[in-house]
């Protein structure tokens, strides 16, 4: 046995079976030993944005972490941007990067390179394998590491430690620490915050406060009290549609999100950060907040965040029998025709979506209304780029299907941003994935066109406008997704797009519609 097979048999062992993959020579003894474990499925990135972005997707649906095999520090620097957001999304993921055995980093050979620096603004855990017998101990603090935050942990593992050999020994499960609680004391100043000020509180939630149980309990507390739920703008996972309840998201734009937090007198937090302005901007602050907004952080990522909410819920006498006071149905009657825009997307989207599909939502500028209107759909999942990285919609769609194989996968992917990694078309068909990819083609980088407004220039030339253009030649998404093994067509109207979504939505395998907007 060797360090490759002891770390297989590690992961394994603690229920990793899943591993994204773009590997090269240093990792030729990790390949050779996954090919003698037949648990554990291998899934081939060609570029490891694709790699990294699939296995946030895997984790953010199943909430336990996939491992990723990456090839020396470039390697890993081509999939930094993805992990800057699975970073913000607190993803549980480990990553596994090859580098040159131990002995050979002393003579500075061409793909030598500073990996740890690399690492550590993207991960929250950082280790360099030491020895053949050192890969298990330094596995097992990777993936506890990865669960407990959750987040990014990154392992680096030079070829000799893979190579090596190592003794026989029996491998257990990681047992992890117990889930901190909320400190009490904390947990009464936010029940009396609430009690001083109904109607100028807010809940702002993220992360498992956005499903399931706790969801449905800061729904109560929000009924009961008179308080606001929030999100952020760019959330990382929740549970949305009929019969759910409804946060709602901080907008984008600073002076909508200002004027929405405007008449707030407390924030409290649980399982996010204070919000603030995705950038600075000339004469516009940075804070979103009043200053006379007092911030109580009831409960940070890492706790027990719908123990929190319960035992906010008793402070306050709310019962789980009171009603959540969801909204009245809204009913889409009429699906729109004529002319394709993104609004009509958006619409026909959310009214064909199937019950518990999935939506990973790069769409960017177009087909805004939807988050608004999935509140009103079949019951689903909600996900989103959570760090404003572009390019992840694609992978990140792929690794929900891959976690999630019995629940269609709809993404909706801005055409910019799509080019980024494209390439995970091709895994989607090599691993025939459910997944019907939206493109929503407007030959633009729209968002760039709202920004140059937002920091206050009001005309520019040709220069500048070519830069947010993606013309001459205009992109086919259509023979994009041929060349990639992915069956697609195009929409010019609202009939054409429901039609197309209608058989994409009856057959298995991924399907791509190019909407033309």
């Amino acid at each position: 046995m060797n360090g490759a097979d002891r770390l297989c048999d590690i992961l394994l062992a603690n229920d990793i079976d899943v591993c994204f993959a773009n590997p090269g020579t240093s990792e030729m003894h990790f390949v050779a030993a996954l090919d003698k474990k037949p648990k554990m499925r291998c899934v081939l990135g060609l570029f490891e944005g694709v790699v990294t972005g699939a296995a946030d997707g895997y984790g953010r649906m199943k909430g336990h972490p996939a491992a990723t095999l990456l090839h020396t520090g470039p390697g890993l620097a081509n999939g930094l941007a993805n992990l800057h957001n699975a970073r913000r999304a607190h993803t549980p993921m480990i990553n596994i990067v090859g580098d040159h055995a131990a002995y050979h980093l002393r003579y500075d050979a061409p793909l030598t390179s500073d990996i740890e620096s690399l690492a550590a603004p993207m991960s929250h855990w950082v280790g360099r394998v030491k020895s053949p017998e050192d890969v298990g101990p330094s596995l097992e603090a990777a993936y506890g590491a990865a669960c407990r935050t959750p987040g990014v942990a990154t392992m680096i593992l030079p070829a000799d430690s893979a190579w090596g050999e190592v003794a026989p020994a029996l491998i257990h499960p990681v047992i992890l620490p117990r889930i901190p609680k909320v400190k009490v004391e904390t947990l009464r100043i936010a029940a009396q915050a609430i009690r001083n000020a109904p109607g100028r509180v807010g809940l702002l939630l993220g992360g498992a406060g956005l499903r399931g149980e706790a969801l449905d309990m800061a729904g109560r507390i929000a009924a009961v009290m008179d308080i606001k739920l929030f999100s952020t703008v760019l959330l990382s996972r929740t549970e949305r549609g009929r019969g759910r309840v409804a946060v709602t998201r901080i907008p984008y734009p600073i002076d909508l999100a200002l004027d929405m937090l405007k008449d707030l007198d407390t924030l409290i937090l649980i399982g996010e950060r204070e919000p603030v302005a995705f950038f600075g901007y000339p004469g516009k602050p940075s804070r979103l907040l009043p200053d006379t907004c007092k911030i109580i952080p009831l409960a940070g990522i890492e706790e027990d965040i719908p123990h929190a909410l319960a035992m906010l819920a008793d402070e306050l006498s709310v019962r789980k029998t009171q009603p959540l006071n969801l909204k009245p149905a809204y009913v889409l009657d009429r699906l729109p025709s004529g002319p394709l825009n993104e609004d009509a997307i958006a619409v026909i989207v959310a009214r064909m979506l199937p019950e518990h599909a999935i939506i990973c939502d790069e769409a960017l500028t177009s087909a805004r209304r939807l988050f608004s209107l999935s509140e009103f759909s079949a019951p689903h999942d909600y996900l989103m780029n959570t760090g404003g990285s572009i390019g992840i919609g694609i992978p990140l769609a792929t690794g929900a299907a891959i976690a999630c194989p019995d629940r269609k996968v709809i993404a909706l992917q801005a055409d910019g941003s799509g080019m980024y990694t494209v390439q995970g078309l091709w895994t989607q068909a090599r691993e025939h994935l459910d997944i019907v990819t939206i493109i929503l083609n407007n030959r633009a980088y729209a968002i760039l066109q709202g920004e140059m407004t937002h920091v206050g220039v009001t005309s520019y030339g040709g220069n500048a406008e070519k830069m947010m253009r993606l013309d001459q030649p205009d992109l086919n998404w259509v023979a994009l997704a041929k060349g990639m093994g992915v069956e697609g067509a195009r929409a010019a109207s609202c009939e054409d797009f429901i039609k197309l979504l209608t058989s994409a939505l009856s057959h298995q395998g991924p399907f791509l519609i190019e909407a033309m907007i």
